[in-house]
């Protein structure tokens, strides 16, 4: 029998599918970004929140367990207590069960703001991740359509504050309960036909991917894709089909809103639909917000199956070159509507609710699609090098970081092997640090230290050809008492600033 212990396997480092490393220039564009958000936000006197990543399985809505796991769609474990419990989907389920768990606590209408990871059990892709951000805004106990009309205005605010100008992003607004009302008029009212209704909600979300032609297959008798897969339909007539697509194919609604209303008349949604729609058209109007920024689309169909009112979406109307070098339209970063359903899941009673949410990681990209954001410099620290180890060096070069930190200036002291010293200058030209700070046995016995502009040097050094001229030279490098450091570094720093700023005007 071998006694000999195995050699342990070493563990292989992997990601988990659909999910990714956000490195720091990530992580302060996406900071950059979402301060500006809050900033608009708290101007129009919305306060944040926070909600665990868990909830109850049940309380998400939209998901169920099923007979041994709950895992359509959401990520889920079972508790000691025997309850599922499942990371978000979204940010509106929590708001609605924090909602409904404080109600008389809240001071309605409760107007909040929150941002935060939602995670999706779903198959990844590319641009598809099971992790990503969003950031939601939303005004819960107020019926009236004017909180709708209020939400499009922030999403038109929110866009101009993160750069984006007028007329590179439209705001697109309609109403489920006009489509409630053609569906009621093309004879699909009543509980009995609230499945087919359900494969028509269904069909019309397909318009983006499949077209008018496709939608009408889905509507009519079916779809078959190019594997050969049969999607079967919702079984309109031609006429039903014509009036359907009518409806979500109005691109001048001022044009067509004459034969909408004609079309729903006799049918207390659809007319209610229409007389919300138009009242939210004059408000944003009356308060400075034309057509070019805000405008009543009918073609926006995506959510009708979730949102029980208004319903909006905001668009990015620029060009950007896709995997394949080819030209399209960015399109959709947010959306959001009406949802008087969710909160009076829990409560019995009616809590009318509206909202919106904004996908931080596509707004991320079409910001940096315009050159938008990363502009703010982030400048890598001033390095404290280490030429000796004993406790009174060590000391004194702990407290140059420490001043240069207090006077507002990012440093860092080295805490690497610092017997090797070539190595901590090649640490500093990796990590892009401006400056140095040097400080052997001679220069602490005169209260000295040696500053080395590490931007000046190495543009010089490609000036001089030999070991000889670099010696005599003493490229970038001063020697300043020890009191005067913080002032010297800030007159490097500067000096390097106004270089950048130079270099980004030729």
């Amino acid at each position: 029998m071998n006694d000999k212990q195995k050699k342990p396997q070493k563990l292989k480092a992997r990601l988990p599918r659909g999910f990714v490393d956000r490195t720091a220039g990530d992580i302060r564009a996406v900071n950059e970004m979402t301060a500006k958000i809050r900033e608009v936000y708290e101007h129009y006197g919305f306060d944040p929140l926070e909600t665990p990543l868990f909830e109850y399985t049940d309380a998400l809505g939209k998901f169920l367990p099923d007979s041994d796991r709950p895992n359509e769609g959401v990520f889920s474990l079972q508790d000691d207590d025997e309850q599922w419990m499942s990371l978000r989907y979204d940010l509106t389920a929590p708001l609605a069960r924090h909602v409904a768990e404080n109600f008389n606590e809240i001071q309605l209408p409760y107007r909040t703001y929150r941002a935060g990871y939602v995670f999706r059990n779903e198959k990844p892709g590319p641009g598809r991740f099971r992790q990503f951000m969003q950031f939601d805004a939303d005004t819960v106990g107020a019926p009236g359509v004017q909180a709708d009309a209020e939400m499009c205005m922030m999403m038109a605010d929110t866009l101009e504050a993160l750069g984006i100008k007028r007329g590179d992003y439209l705001i697109r607004v309609n109403n489920r309960k006009v489509l409630d009302g053609v569906l009621e008029a093309i004879g699909l009212g009543g509980d009995d036909k609230a499945g087919q209704r359900l494969n028509v909600l269904r069909a019309i979300d397909k318009l983006d991917k499949f077209g008018p032609e496709g939608v009408a297959l889905l509507l009519g008798p079916g779809r078959k894709d190019e594997s050969g897969d049969f999607t079967k339909g919702a079984g309109l007539d031609k006429e039903q089909i014509d009036k359907v697509l009518f409806f979500v194919g109005i691109t001048d609604y001022a044009e067509s809103v004459a034969r909408l209303a004609e079309l729903v008349a006799g049918t207390a949604r659809g007319g209610e639909g229409v007389d919300e729609l138009n009242f939210i058209g004059a408000l944003v109007t009356s308060a400075g917000y034309g057509p070019d920024r805000i405008k009543i689309d009918p073609s926006v169909v995506r959510g009708l199956e979730y949102y029980t009112g208004p319903v909006y979406e905001a668009e990015l109307t620029f060009d950007v070159t896709n995997e394949k070098g080819e030209k399209v339209v960015f399109g959709s970063v947010g959306g959001g509507g009406r949802y008087d359903g969710l909160v009076s899941r829990f409560m019995g009673q009616p809590v009318p609710a509206t909202g919106f949410s904004i996908g931080v990681s596509r707004l991320m990209t079409a910001l940096k699609n315009l050159g938008k954001l990363g502009a703010s410099e982030v400048i890598e620290p001033v390095l404290v090098t280490v030429m000796d180890g004993d406790v009174e060096a060590m000391g004194r070069y702990q407290k140059m970081t420490q001043e240069l930190r207090a006077a507002g200036i990012r440093a860092e002291m080295f805490q690497g092997n610092w017997k090797k010293f070539g190595n901590q200058l090649k640490y500093a030209d990796r990590r892009g640090c401006p400056v140095a700070i040097i400080q052997g046995g001679d220069e602490r016995a005169t209260s000295v230290v040696q500053i080395k502009d590490l931007i000046e040097g190495k543009r010089l050094s490609g000036e001089i050809e030999d070991n000889a001229s670099w010696r005599e030279a003493r490229v970038a490098q001063e020697t300043v008492p020890e009191a005067d450091l913080v002032a010297k570094v800030r007159e490097i720093l500067a000096a390097q600033a106004e270089d950048r700023k130079r270099a980004a005007n030729v």
